[in-house]
This record gives structure tokens, C-alpha cells and sequence, in this order.
């Protein structure tokens, strides 16, 4: 019997309880990136962007030029003569080229095809005015397409994630390995500079994700998470054991002949200012950057593997998964006793550094004072026939998800969409009334 929770038909904490299906994608739809606060764009495998409006769900451009399918999206904002924003996304193939498009017009600006092997990731880096591709090497870009200036070949399988750093600089996923490479601006021209490779990853890392100026974090295929110094590229804590039940406190006692990699591997990470939501394998986990631990998880979250998950207000996260769903999840206080010993969670964060006994004796003391969180599942989003991709979360307007069924599904708060209905109909009532009285 599967130990996923479940959830009747009785959401009340659920808001999204109308949707409107997107269609237009022929193949896996694996990209959304937002363009603006009710304008975001798909893609996927059959090569085509699509960007939507986010309150209507109205198609408003169809973008044609890749032959391949999509392999990175990025925003871009670009400035004219006239001072003016424009609005714009880079989007890469396994074509080898990336295009530049106007989401205002729906036009191809630029298209560039000089590149040896697939892009598989591109960064605007804004405060440097510069845009990066990566892929079997790291090229830079300014805003008019031209390239300041790249790497050597660094390796067959190519940079898979980037990430900016302080100090001018990016850290690279290249297979097990982190490369640090500094972005040099000189008179006579650009450079960019490889000064550090991190080597502790025992297998491919598969997320990187920035969490403020001091901090990034990275997690692998085998399960590995390692939190980085962003100033100095030093490891300020690992873990690896995602697969022991005796550390998770929502963990049922389970006998398994062998552990399979797909379900301790990090799939996807997010942070904000105060924690690393990570989704690991079926299971989703809640690290706390103060308190050096995780403090929530559910280590069942899914029936399949987790691929994307996001931290919205009001103390919620939402996650997807390859099994179809979409989920709401609520962060909430543990009830404990007093005398009960809190188990420190599968990040052992007290044994790095200049630790000592009186440290690990402080460690337990705070671990016993601290208070425990649980995820309790709110929301349960039933739409999509296959893998669900990535999400994006637009506020009020609702949230947008992604799929391997082809479809893109906006779903809407049902109360406030009955509202809006409401005063629609009221003031068309109120026009036609008062035309009624002229005659």
C-alpha cells in the first residue's frame, strides 16, 4: 500500500477550483518563464514558443524559428534609444541556435548559429549587462548578440546549470564538478577566467540554485546536498542519507532489497531568505539556513518522482510530480513534548567546521529547544495525464503548470473568478438599465 497522503474531494484550504486548458503544444512541455505580471511563455519539444496571457488565458503570440526541440528559456529586458524596456526572451535548441524574440510584436530579432553543441542553459546576468550560454562551453554575450568572448572546449557533456555569484562571478554544473569562472571587463576587451574547480559531488549534479550573496546550494543524482560559501566556493555543510527512514520523523518502517538513485535524487531546489526547499526524490524537505537543519519533510510527497517545487506566500509550498499531480502543501507547527529528544533530520549540519563537544552540546540543547514543522497536504490539483513539467505561480491571477500530455493548465481561484463574473454582469445589467431609462 502506497504511503503517499491523499486528500477527498473537500479541499477547503484549495482556492483553484476552475481551469482553463491551454492547448497548442504537439509535444512534452517543459518550459514556462514569466515575462511580465499576466504574460508568460511555453515551450517544449516541438520547438514552438507560445506566450499567453496569464488572466485570460488568451494565446497571443506563436513563435516559429527553432527545428528542434527547446533546451533553455530565459527572460530578457533590453533598452532602446529612447530609454524604453523592451521585453524580451532568449530561447535555445538542440538546433544549436538561440533566438532573441520581441513578446511585444511576437517577431525573431536575432537569430545565432555559430555554436558547436546544444545550449543547455542560458543566465542574464543584469548588472554586468551581459548574457550567458552554456552548454560544452561557456560563451558571453552583450545585449546586441555579440560574443565578448567564451571557454574552451570543458567537456562532451556540457554545463547543465549556472548560477551568478558576487565578485563578477558564475559557478557552471558540469557533470560532478563545479567550475568558477570569473567574468573579466577590460579596455581591450572581455574575458572570462576559470579559477576553481569544487570536486566533492560523487555523482552528476542535477540542481544549483542561488540563495542570497553568501549562499548557493547544489544537489546530485545520488542524493548528495552541499551548501556552498558564495564568497570563497567553500563547502559549509553536506548531507547524503535521504534514503534512511530513522531520520524522518514521517517515515513508516519499510523493507526494500536495493535503493533505487531515482528516489534520493535532487531534482529540483528553491530557496528563499530564510530556506532550501528541495525535492528529492518522491519527497519534498524544508532546511532551515538559520537553525542549520531541516526542520519539515515528507518523504512520500508523490507517488512518483517530484520535479519541480515552489514556495508561495502565506507559509505554502506546491510541488509536481511525474505521476500527473500537482500539490498544495502547508508548513505548520509539530505539537512536542517537552521531554521528547528531536531527531536531528537527515542533514547531520552539526558536524562541519570547528566542531568540538561543547559545539555538538549546544547543538543538542538548541535541537531539543527549537520547534518541529510538518508539511500537511491542503490542496490536491487534478488536471494533467502525464508528467507535470514546472509551474509558475502568478499571485491572484492563479498559477500555470506544464506537461508531458501537452498541455499548459491555468488554474483559477474560484471564488474570486465567481466575484469578478458577478460585477461583469452587474455592470453590463446596470448599462443596459440605464439605456432602458433614456428611451
Amino acid at each position: 500500500k502506497s504511503s503517499v497522503q491523499t486528500i477527498g474531494e473537500e479541499q477547503i484550504q484549495n482556492p483553484y477550483t476552475e481551469l482553463l486548458v491551454l492547448k497548442g503544444h504537439q509535444d512534452i512541455v517543459r518550459f514556462l518563464v514569466q515575462i511580465d505580471d499576466c504574460r508568460f511563455a511555453s515551450a517544449g519539444d516541438d520547438g514552438i514558443i507560445f506566450l499567453w496571457n496569464a488572466q485570460t488565458g488568451e494565446k497571443l503570440f506563436e513563435l516559429h524559428g527553432h527545428a528542434h526541440k527547446i533546451t533553455a528559456i530565459a527572460p530578457f529586458y533590453s533598452s532602446d534609444a529612447s530609454g524604453e524596456n523592451n521585453q524580451l526572451i532568449l530561447t535555445a535548441s538542440a538546433d544549436r541556435t538561440v533566438i532573441v524574440w520581441d513578446c511585444s510584436s511576437g517577431k525573431q530579432i536575432q537569430k545565432v548559429s555559430c555554436f558547436h553543441s546544444t545550449v543547455k542553459c542560458l543566465t542574464v546576468l543584469q548588472r554586468l549587462d551581459v548574457w550567458l550560454s552554456g552548454g560544452s562551453d561557456l560563451c558571453v554575450w552583450n545585449r546586441k548578440l555579440d560574443l565578448l568572448c567564451k571557454t574552451s572546449h570543458l567537456t562532451d557533456a556540457g554545463i547543465s546549470a549556472l548560477v551568478e555569484l558576487p565578485k563578477n562571478c558564475v559557478v557552471a554544473a558540469v557533470g560532478k564538478e563545479l567550475i568558477i569562472f570569473r567574468l573579466i571587463d577590460r579596455p581591450e576587451g572581455w574575458n572570462v577566467l576559470e579559477v576553481k574547480r569544487l570536486v566533492d559531488h560523487q555523482d552528476n549534479i542535477l540542481s544549483l540554485v542561488s540563495v542570497n550573496d553568501l549562499t548557493f546550494v547544489t544537489g546530485s543524482h545520488v542524493g548528495e546536498l552541499i551548501v556552498w560559501d558564495a564568497l570563497d566556493w567553500t563547502k559549509q555543510a553536506s548531507e547524503c542519507k535521504f534514503w534512511d527512514s530513522s531520520l524522518h520523523t514521517d517515515a513508516q518502517p519499510e523493507i526494500k532489497l536495493s535503493q533505487s538513485p531515482n528516489e534520493t535524487s535532487v531534482q529540483h531546489l528553491t530557496s528563499d531568505e530564510e530556506c532550501v526547499f528541495a525535492a528529492v526524490g518522491k519527497g519534498i524537505y524544508v532546511y532551515s539556513l538559520q537553525m542549520k537543519r531541516v526542520i519539515a519533510c515528507q518523504k512520500t510527497a508523490h507517488d512518483s518522482s517530484v520535479l519541480h517545487i515552489a514556495k508561495l506566500p502565506n507559509r505554502q509550498l506546491i510541488s509536481c510530480s511525474e505521476d500527473g499531480s500537482v500539490r498544495i502543501w502547508e508548513l505548520r507547527e509539530k505539537q512536542q513534548l517537552p521531554a521528547e529528544p528531536v531527531p536531528t533530520g537527515f542533514f547531520n549540519m552539526w558536524g562541519f567546521g570547528r566542531a568540538n563537544k561543547q559545539a555538538n552540546q549546544a547543538a543538542k540543547k538548541t535541537q531539543e529547544n527549537t520547534t518541529m514543522y510538518f508539511l500537511e497536504l491542503v490542496g490536491d490539483l487534478i488536471g494533467h495525464s502525464s508528467a507535470v513539467q514546472m509551474f509558475l505561480y502568478f499571485g491572484e491571477l492563479g498559477l500555470a503548470t506544464c506537461s508531458a500530455d501537452h498541455l499548459v493548465i491555468l488554474w483559477k481561484d474560484g471564488e474570486r473568478e465567481s466575484r469578478l463574473r458577478s460585477v461583469t454582469l452587474f455592470q453590463k445589467l446596470a448599462q443596459n438599465g440605464g439605456s432602458q431609462l433614456k428611451f
